[in-house]
């Protein structure tokens, strides 16, 4: 077992931890154990459906607040030809086919570059969309947590993957659901993975997660008693390295977005909003 659970450092008890399966692909390193768990915090919440591979997903307890439903243009005015129904938007225009992708994070570890990147797609409507979404997706070298294309039909879909050097992208933090969840107040969700995929004797050191749009300063803490801290963007640029920032993703409008990685010789212990 990986992060925290790795050397029993954490205050979780075993029905605290709910174990979620998936079968790792051919062609993507996924990892073949998937796990989640919940840490109570205030008051309990369900726990997420974060498929996550090779990691630790771990979900701080807070406000859920509710969806926001809109209501179509020109609700309620019989005199503006509410008969007439707007064509639906093309597949490329909703990002079945080709996703939004949002750089979390980039950085520099033992002289090779690190990325931490996220993919959004669109929504499938019918069959032969969610057919065409699953081959693009499987020609990009990922793959979604449902193994059926017909199982993505309205379902939009996020992907994190990381990338160390000159191995391929990993897909580690990944989910399909009908509508994406809003989070509020302090809540917060998030995994860990290592940075490259050799052995790391001080465990998963990047620490990846989602926050409330209010949320202004995450602190990570680290196993070796120190913490860095994340501020709400924009990301902050210096020799070409960002700071860890709160960020937007493209195609996620429920939530914000953080990664923070531990210091060298150290490994990641939690989170939490602190701000």
């Amino acid at each position: 077992m990986m992060s925290a659970d790795r050397n029993g450092n954490h205050d979780m008890s075993q029905t605290d931890i709910a174990f979620l399966l998936a079968d790792a692909a051919d062609e993507v390193e996924i990892g073949a154990a998937p796990v989640q768990a919940v840490i109570r915090g205030g008051r309990r919440r369900r726990a997420r459906r974060w498929a996550v591979a090779s990691a630790t997903a771990l979900v701080v307890a807070g406000t859920t607040g509710a969806l926001a439903v809109t209501g179509l243009p020109g609700g309620g005015h019989a005199d503006r030809q509410a008969n007439v129904a707007n064509p639906p938007a093309s597949p490329e225009a909703r990002h079945v086919y080709e996703p939004q992708e949002t750089e979390l994070s980039r950085g520099m570890f033992k002289g090779k570059p690190w990325y931490v990147d996220m993919q959004v797609w669109g929504a499938p409507r019918n069959e032969d969309e969610a057919a065409r979404q699953y081959d693009a997706m499987a020609a990009r070298g990922i793959e979604p947590v449902d193994d059926k294309p017909a199982a993505l039909i309205g379902k939009t879909s996020y992907f994190v993957t990381r990338k160390y050097g000159s191995q391929r992208p990993r897909q580690f933090l990944f989910d399909s659901r009908q509508k994406l969840e809003r989070l509020s107040g302090r809540d917060l969700q998030f995994a860990t993975n290592p940075l490259d995929d050799t052995s790391d004797p001080h465990g998963d050191r990047v620490a990846v997660g989602a926050v409330a749009k209010t949320a202004r300063e995450v602190t990570c803490f680290w196993k070796d008693g120190t913490t860095t801290l994340v501020k709400r963007g924009p990301v902050v640029y210096e020799h070409n390295l960002p700071k860890p920032a709160i960020v937007p993703v493209a195609g996620y409008p429920t939530a914000n977005w953080f990664v923070c990685v531990a210091p060298e010789r150290t490994g990641a212990k939690t989170a939490e909003v602190t701000k």
